[in-house]
């Protein structure tokens, strides 16, 4: 029997995945119920580590949110330990450690998860705001990105063994990152950030110093344009080897996660639709276009 404070803390995370999460929020609603509070913990969770990570403290004390997430992991190494939390007032993890323990989620796949976000704050020894290469950008995402997709995973169910779904889980959650990266270049530039890779940027012409010119003048020049292109070419062949993963999952989630995967991968659509605009705009699928596609994957699921 869930407590009313457990209770609480899913209340919570559902609030914060409504708020910030639109369409991981709409595929959502197309799992069961019951599995609905697990993965509303989970998106919750990351919230809060990215909101220190890219928060003012982030850049002006470094330090302090370098302390935080140490504070975090301690906390919920705590909590998995069946200790009792340092916060009692933290639903977010209480949440988020209850739903680790109920699914048997592998703990590291969180400690991965916050290695990597120590690589974005400022002084920490892990500490990146540049990427020469996909092969270092991809050790990136092994934690910010594939993690969260094997976190996901006994959450959702599969139909194989867990082990022979992960490739595909992982890769899922790299390509959303990737789509993230592409859509988000200006915001990433305006933190001092750049998560493309240089060597394939340089290929085509494309340095910082023309990404910040883009970025002051809000124009795409056309070399930008170009490595942009080749960019979502290289980001839907991650989505084409993932997808297949879809059917290795729980019949009854499917219709969720290719929700999410479709409408994510339609940013990259949107990206080009308004000739790369990223730096004055950022890309997002209509919310009619989000209900249409639920709407189409919840009548394939009752057919």
């Amino acid at each position: 029997m869930t407590s009313p404070e457990l209770a609480r803390a899913y209340r919570d995370c559902r609030r914060i995945a409504a708020e910030h999460g639109r369409t991981y929020f709409l595929a959502t609603r197309l799992l069961e119920p019951e599995r609905r509070p697990a993965v509303h913990a989970l998106y919750a969770f990351a919230r809060r580590v990215d909101d220190i990570v890219d928060g003012a403290a982030a850049a002006t004390r470094p330090q302090d949110s370098a302390a935080r997430l140490d504070h975090i992991e301690n906390d919920l190494r705590g909590r998995l330990a069946h200790a009792p939390g340092t916060a009692a007032d933290d639903r977010t993890l209480l949440a988020v450690s209850d739903t680790i323990l109920r699914y048997s989620i592998a703990p590291e796949h969180f400690w991965v998860f916050l290695d990597s976000m120590r690589m974005d704050i400022p002084g920490a020894p892990q500490y990146r705001d540049r990427y020469p290469s996909m092969d270092a950008l991809r050790d990136y995402m092994r934690g910010s990105a594939a993690a969260i997709g094997l976190q996901m995973l006994p959450i959702l169910g599969t139909v194989v063994p867990l082990a022979e779904a992960e490739p595909a889980a992982a890769a899922l959650g790299e390509a959303f990152q990737l789509t993230n990266f592409l859509r988000d270049i200006a915001e990433d530039l305006d933190r001092g950030r750049v998560y493309l890779p240089a060597d394939e940027l340089s290929a085509f012409g494309v340095d910082d110093d023309l990404l910040k010119h883009c970025r002051d003048t809000g124009r795409t020049d056309p070399r930008v344009r170009r490595a942009l292109a080749h960019l979502i070419a290289v980001n839907r062949g991650i989505y084409r080897r993932a997808t297949p993963g879809i059917d290795l999952l729980t019949p009854r989630v499917r219709p969720a996660i290719r929700t999410a995967a479709t409408l994510y991968s339609a940013i990259l659509e949107e990206i080009e639709r308004t000739d790369y605009a990223v730096f004055t705009r950022r890309a997002t699928v209509p919310r009619h276009r989000r209900l249409r596609v639920a709407a189409r994957e919840f009548a394939a699921d009752l057919r």
